[in-house]
């Protein structure tokens, strides 16, 4: 007899709010960057600059993550 699976609402939900995260990332990494290259006279360039690659890079990271977490939620952990 197989045993159906069910999908764990706890990671679900965990996941869902790693991709709100990108999501908010995914807006403020460009915007920080245009604001820095559209000011690049100005002192804070460098640290601007900086900081926008750094959200970018991040949003990246959250969505890989945040779709991991979805498929873990929906399909169990593969335990090889």
């Amino acid at each position: 007899m197989e045993e159906t699976k069910k999908t764990d609402k706890e990671v679900l939900s965990k996941g869902i709010r790693i991709l709100l995260i990108c999501l908010l990332l995914m807006f403020a990494g460009p915007t920080v960057v245009h604001i820095a290259f559209s000011n690049d006279d100005k002192p804070l360039y460098i640290p601007l600059l900086i900081l926008g690659i750094l959200f970018c890079i991040g949003a990246i990271f959250t969505l890989f993550k945040g779709i991991q977490t979805i498929m873990i939620s929906l399909f169990g952990e593969n335990r090889k």
